[in-house]
Parts: C-alpha cells; structure tokens; sequence
C-alpha cells in the first residue's frame, strides 16, 4: 500500500482557556488554501458559539472519527481534522483511518454568533488534552470561539511550535474522494423526530466490526422510526456496520431530528453505502458509512469513469477558476458560466473531487468548495485500475467493433467489453463478481478511453474539415 507522511504544523496546540466573560476555545491551524493563495496559519473565525455544550460534543464525535479504525481495532489511526470557512458556515471533516467512515459537522449561521467566516481550508489541531476540556463543556458557559491564530500570535511568534508527521495512504485519499462522489446519489430516505431518533441509535449494537461477518442490514421508515427488514425493500436503507455510528452518541441528547440518506434500491440489491445525519441547534453532524465495515471507500470505482476523459481533466481546470469557496455550488450556475453542459459540469466536479477540491453535502443535495490540505493529486496518479487502463491503451491491446471491445490483457487472455444501454460489461472475473457495483474493471476503461480518443480524433477532424472549406 503507497504511503507518505502527512506534516502539520501550529503555532501552538488547541486550547481551551478562561476568558473574561466566559471561556475561550483557540483551535490552531496549519498551512492551508485562501482566496489570495496558500497560507501558514489562516484565520475563519472569530467569535461566540450560540449552543456551546452541543458544539463541542460535536466536534468530539468528528475527533473520534479521525482517531478510530472501525476494522481491524488494534490498528490505531490519527488524523486532524480539516476544517473549511464557506462564508456562512464552519464544517469540520474527518475520515476514519480503516477509510470506512466520513465524518462532518457543519456549523451554520445560526450557530455562529459576533463574527465573519472567512474562506478557505487547512487542518485544525484537536490534540487529548483538549479533548478532556471539550468534554467537560457545560451548557451555561457562553464560549467564544477561534478558528485560527490569535492576529497578536501571528506578529510575534517565530515559526511552529507543534509538529505533527502522520501515515497518508493513497487509499486514504481515494475513499476521502469516493465518500463525496457516492453521497452525490443519495436521497432523502427517513426523516425521525427526537425522541423515536434517540430510541433508533441508543438501540444500535456497540460492538466490535462484527457487522462485517452478518451480512448487509436493511433498515425501512414505519411511521416515526426504522423498522429492520430482511431484505432490500424500496425505500430502504443499508445499515451496514451499524456499531459504526458510536460517535452519534455523544450528542444524541441535544438532536431535534434524524435524517437518513441513501441510492434508491431494489429487491436482492447487494449493501450500499448510506449517510446518517442528526440534525442539532444551529448545526448539522453527518455519517457516511461505506457499503460493509471491512470496506472502504477507496474501492468503490465511482470516480474512475471522470477520471478517464481527457475532457474531464480540461473542463475541471475551467470550473476550478470559477469556484469561490461556496458553501453551495450550482450546477446550473457553472454551466451557464462556463459553456459547459450540465453533464459535463456534474463530471468535471466528481474530477475535482478526486483531488479534494469539492465536497458534497446530501442535506443540501449540493457540492460545496473546499481544498484539502493533503497532496491529494495523485490519488489519480496511482489509482491501481486506472494505471492499469492506461497502460493497456498504451500497449495497443484495444480493439473495437461496434458495441463490442476486445481487451488482451497482460497474460494473453481476451477479454470481451459490451456496451448494454451506456454501461460496459466484461467477461472478466472482476466484473462477475462485483457486476459494477464497485466500478468499471480495468478493461472497460481502457475501452471507455479509446472511444473517447476515437469520438475526440473525429471532432478534431471535422473541425478541419469545416476550417479548410
């Protein structure tokens, strides 16, 4: 597995301190992304938090996240959380270290108080001992927060006192990616008032990752609550893991509702991926977990297809100028901006996705702009099928009749790709077993990108054609 260390580095660690007229949290920062280009210690915010006790509970169930390998425990992860500025908000990210379960927290206006949100993304230091002060929040103390360095700390201390070098694996990166793209086919589910919410989730297992040996579970809406059911009804959600929804407790006692999200399903559908969303005063906490606790997002292939279009790549350069760390990107907007198709639009943003420039909140059924601190470019220089891909069109091993595509591969085995209504099927084993439900193999991307080279190479021609006359 390819691995880098990941370095942070803050001026000083998080704290949690006395202040006149109440107590304040400083939540450091490390190099990160802004308007007017890559800061050391960027500042977002600057004032109250209107539900104190709720927030920091909150902000513990996203730590928790970082911290926690949901699959083989003894394996210890840790990784600070990413915290963007979108103008009306603050969200807090995170990603499990077994790359199983994605973690946000988005703190809307209403639970900021005295204060402007600035733009841009970096990592934010949530370091033990100020995890036991978080803990110890009551609901009276009015909390001023500070995302960012205190102005008077940037003037006057000499470089980072906190250093920080953690593991990054490439699939880390991937499923942090895929985790976005495949909430973007979410739909709202379920929706539970309080008090059936909490009953739901206090009744869930706590137990070790032994969801991943039962099966897939199925949960169905029965009025007010969630109903299991043993098979893929419609209208039902995948449960899978459901021990992995531990960080909700932390603030189950302060949730006003409960919000499942998840792909439209049929009968004898294989385990999916699903979002659980507790909806808390002036902020929303999401869950994403991936289709089986020993699984992570990293193989789910959803990003491979804008991944191999040269196209993609040209027109996800172009949206990319038109962001503007919106906490809500239009699609229509960027098309009509851009000139580009709807269609292409939606593909150029699963593209940047892959390098950690949008992510994508099923609250809002929308993508939002955001840069993670991480090198997160060569998820698409390593991703193991697409490599694969190319490599196969380089050695000429791709040939096409029709709706049919031949690919030898490597070992001298043809294999056969068919086009059924826009999706590639193939004989090999990959695809017998999965049946795309992870992704196109590698062979049907290597013919995906040879009709595409053929489909641009006609364009090209045309073209000439038309200047020459």
């Amino acid at each position: 597995m390819t691995r880098s260390l990941q370095a942070v580095a803050y001026r000083r660690p998080s704290v949690l301190e006395s202040a006149a007229g109440g107590q304040l949290l400083g939540l450091e920062t490390s190099r990160g992304a802004t308007p007017t280009g890559v800061k050391d210690h960027p500042q977002f915010f600057a004032g109250f938090l209107t539900s104190p006790q709720v927030a920091s509970a909150a902000l513990l169930a996203v730590a928790d996240v970082a911290a926690a390998r949901y699959y083989q425990q003894q394996l210890r992860a840790s990784l600070d959380p990413v915290v963007t500025g979108n103008g009306d908000r603050l969200r807090f990210e995170s990603f499990s270290g077994c790359c199983g379960v994605y973690a946000r927290l988005d703190v809307l206006e209403p639970g900021l108080d005295g204060g402007e949100v600035g733009h841009g993304t970096t990592n934010v230091d949530v370091n033990n001992p100020l995890r036991e002060a978080l803990s110890r929040i009551g609901s009276d103390d009015p909390l001023h927060l500070r995302v960012g360095p205190e102005e008077l700390a940037v003037t006057t201390l000499d470089g980072p006192v906190v250093e920080k070098k953690v593991p990054l694996p490439d699939r880390w990166l991937r499923g942090f990616a895929e985790a976005q793209v495949i909430a973007a086919g979410f739909d709202l589910r379920a929706e539970l008032p309080a008090a059936d919410a909490v009953r739901f989730l206090r009744a869930l297992p706590r137990g070790g990752a032994r969801g991943a040996s039962t099966g897939p579970r199925w949960v169905v809406l029965s009025g007010n609550t969630l109903r299991p059911t043993t098979r893929a009804v419609p209208g039902a959600v995948c449960l899978p893991g459901p021990e992995r929804l531990i960080a909700l407790q932390r603030v189950l006692r302060h949730a006003t509702a409960l919000r499942v999200y998840g792909p439209a399903v049929t009968g004898g559908a294989a385990a999916t991926a699903s979002a659980w969303e507790v909806v808390l005063p002036g902020m929303r906490l999401t869950l994403t977990l991936s289709p089986d606790a020993s699984r992570g997002f990293s193989g789910e292939g959803g990003v491979l297809d804008a991944l191999a279009t040269d196209e993609a790549a040209e027109d996800a350069e172009l949206i990319s100028v038109l962001l503007a760390w919106e906490p809500r990107v239009d699609v229509a907007d960027l098309a009509s901006a851009s000139g580009l198709t709807p269609e292409r639009v939606r593909a150029a943003l699963i593209r940047l996705g892959t390098s950690g420039r949008v992510g994508y909140d099923t609250a809002e059924a929308a993508y939002f702009h955001r840069e993670l601190p991480y090198d997160a470019e060569r998820v698409e220089r390593h991703n193991p099928r697409l490599r694969s891909a190319r490599a196969l069109v380089a050695a000429g091993a791709v040939a096409l009749d029709g709706a049919l595509g031949t690919v030898t591969a490597e070992d001298g085995h043809v294999h056969r790709v068919r086009d059924e209504a826009g999706v590639l099927s193939c004989s090999c084993l990959w695809w017998a077993k999965y049946r795309g439900g992870r992704g196109p193999c590698k062979h049907a991307l290597a013919v995906r990108m040879v009709r595409r080279g053929d489909a641009a190479a006609e364009r090209d021609m045309v073209r000439v054609e038309a200047d020459a006359r």
